[in-house]
């Protein structure tokens, strides 16, 4: 059984062993691709035109607009409500790692600081290992706990640069 959470307050159990029952109740519903991408559902009678805006796999998230409304529905498997059961539910979210030198190098240019709250994507730190620029990008959300090292000074292969919380 899968638990679908639609805009963060109704939960929904679907079952999918031989027919779609929702909340334990049959489901009547088909759907098909149209050209333009979108999908045309028709479910108890009823026709919509649903549209996936957005899918998030690490966070299980789809955005779908369904009819001009727009629906954020977070998934739940299995090992997902056990976990949860366990009280362990965050295990497997990513854990945001320090950045480290992968080689030796120089510091050129640190270009965050103390307290500030990067994403994803955003350049950090550069360093100049084998005559190349090396520009360190975040690799998930964070905060910048701590710089550890100076603009122009040399670091060694596995040396932590910059903290993240």
């Amino acid at each position: 059984m899968i638990k679908a959470i639609v805009n963060g307050k109704s939960t929904f159990a679907v079952n999918n062993d031989t027919k779609v029952t929702i909340d334990n109740q049959a489901v009547d519903w088909s759907a098909a691709q149209l050209p333009t991408g979108d999908y045309s559902v028709i479910m108890d009678g009823h026709s919509y035109q649903a549209q996936v805006l957005k899918v998030e796999k690490d966070t299980k998230t789809v955005v779908l607009q369904v009819n001009q409304q727009v629906f954020e529905v977070v998934i739940e498997e299995p090992i997902d409500q056990l976990l949860a059961s366990m009280g362990i539910k965050d295990a497997m979210t990513r854990k945001v790692n320090d950045i480290k030198a992968p080689m030796p190098g120089l510091v050129l240019k640190v270009l965050v600081t103390p307290g500030q709250t990067i994403h994803k994507g955003d350049p950090v730190l550069i360093l100049e290992a084998m005559k190349m620029e090396n520009v360190f990008k975040a690799t998930a959300d964070a905060v910048v706990k701590e710089i550890k090292v100076a603009e122009r000074t040399a670091v060694e292969k596995g040396e932590v640069l910059i903290v993240l919380e």
